[in-house]
């Protein structure tokens, strides 16, 4: 399979590739140069019914609805491995879509894409229930259940894999899925129905419809035959899917935006802690729901760890993401950028100091930012409170250890948080204190499937990952037989 087998970008509905039903089609961008790659069918509400429809056929009356645990296991491992041999198509698909730079595609989304799915096969072959003890002469027991049709609503950032991270346990569980990628990136999506389908999906059970938020997006969301949304986006987004799947009483999982702060105490191994702070908020292009923008820096260390920043940071590869060498590739698109460039702006304007970077590169045509790092803003300024999207770090000084936790837990998010230090105590004294899903202790963005993440205040609720995730997408029943 090749990436060219999908330059049709059309719909996959009920195992077969359609056009939207009015003919509608939308241009994809190449950020690296600002040009169109492709056009992709956009799909309509009669679209989006037609796919909800072939689900609901797929869930209530296919081969779906009577397969065992350890046959949905099967074919997820053979899902794994169709991944791993055609990583190379899959990884320049990823690159061209998104911008991101090829060695990133292959370490981190292929990689992780396929472990998604094994992951989840290993827990499908193990899905049970549990006796119970009542006060009646019963056998009282309980069995997880499919909950049925999954709406899975996926942002740009990172297409392969949280689509994976959606796709992987609800198959598991026995769901059938509409998904429904980003407007700006559909390639990947495309490409895994075509594989997902040789890999033995029976038709209907994964649905791909492309299109807009909102058309495509809001059918879905609002579609009478969907049991489940899964969503992964924006927290201004977010708050309408909570509100659209309240009026259904639809069970909704959602990871929301984030903002996290990464504190770095006196006695952190400052090597290892510029490592992890420049990974932190460079990767993705910082374009990364659980990115570390936000540095908390112990007073005694700031202007050294600031001097170290400063020298390092612009050493930091940044070009064509085709490029083995590139670290950072462009933003995923110009409105992106724009955000970028007036949150920069408006540093300058509250007297900040920019330490690197404050500029777009000119390579291309393409949708480039330098990294920067900027100092001495107050906390109440927006560029630390919301959350910026991009290669962007800002920098804060703290005098206390009560002082850096409340710095951290002082913006609407949760999503996650880091800390660098040698004290063992210290380390698990203030992870416990920190108002975030997941805590990260000397590294960043160290993810398995086996660990759930997901968010608290304004990043979300509901987890992904883990046996946490398989049980969202399951409802349980019990069953009690008398024995009188």
């Amino acid at each position: 399979m090749t990436t060219f087998e999908i330059e049709p970008g059309r719909l996959f509905v009920g195992g077969q590739w359609r056009e939207a039903a009015d003919g509608a089609r939308t241009e994809v961008i190449d950020p690296s140069r600002g040009t169109v790659v492709t056009t992709v069918a956009e799909a309509s509400e009669a679209d989006v019914d037609a796919a909800v429809r072939a689900a609901r056929e797929a869930f209530d009356n296919g081969p779906w609805a009577t397969t065992t645990g350890r046959e949905r296991g099967r074919i997820l491992n053979r899902i794994a491995q169709l991944i791993r041999e055609n990583a190379d198509d899959i990884a320049r698909l990823e690159s061209l879509d998104v911008g991101k730079p090829i060695s990133l595609c292959h370490a981190v989304d292929v990689t992780n894409a396929a472990n998604d799915y094994e992951y989840y096969a290993a827990l499908a072959f193990s899905l049970d229930g549990a006796t119970r003890e009542t006060g009646h002469h019963a056998l009282a027991y309980t069995k997880r259940e499919a909950v049925g049709v999954v709406a899975a609503i996926t942002p740009f950032n990172f297409p392969l894999i949280l689509a994976g991270s959606k796709l992987g346990p609800a198959l598991a569980a026995g769901n059938t899925v509409v998904h429904k990628p980003a407007d700006e990136t559909p390639l990947s999506a495309l490409y895994m129905a075509g594989l997902l389908q040789k890999a033995g999906v029976p038709d209907g059970v994964v649905n791909v419809v492309t299109g807009t938020g909102p058309v495509a997006g809001e059918a879905l969301l609002r579609h009478p035959g969907v049991d489940k949304i899964a969503f992964t986006g924006s927290t201004a987004v977010g708050r309408h899917v909570a509100s659209a799947a309240g009026e259904a009483l639809t069970p909704v999982t959602m990871e929301l935006g984030g903002n996290a702060a990464h504190i770095v105490f006196e006695d952190a191994d400052v090597e290892k802690a510029v490592g992890a702070v420049i990974k932190g908020f460079v990767f993705n292009t910082g374009q990364f729901c659980m990115g570390g923008p936000r540095l908390l820096v112990a007073r005694p260390v700031y202007e050294t760890l600031l001097g170290i920043l400063a020298d390092a940071v612009p050493g930091v590869p940044v070009g064509d993401p085709r490029k083995p060498e590139t670290v950072v590739g462009p933003m995923a698109g110009e409105k992106h950028l724009r955000k970028v460039e007036e949150y920069v702006a408006l540093a300058r304007e509250e007297g900040a100091r920019i330490v690197c970077g404050g500029e777009r590169l000119d390579l291309d045509g393409g949708y480039y930012y330098k990294p920067t790092v900027i100092a001495d803003l107050p906390n109440d300024s927006r560029v630390v409170q919301d959350e910026i999207f991009g290669p962007v770090l800002t920098v804060q000084p703290f005098d206390t250890e009560d002082e850096a936790v409340r710095l951290a837990n002082s913006t609407p998010y949760g999503l996650a948080s880091g800390v660098q230090t040698t004290n063992l105590a210290r380390a698990h004294r203030v992870a416990n204190r920190l108002q975030a899903g997941i805590v990260w202790i000397n590294d960043w963005a160290m993810l398995d499937p086996a660990t759930p993440f997901g968010g608290v205040k304004d990043s979300g609720f509901g987890r992904e990952y883990g046996p946490e995730a398989l049980a969202a997408y399951t409802r349980v029943k019990s069953v009690v037989v008398s024995l009188d």
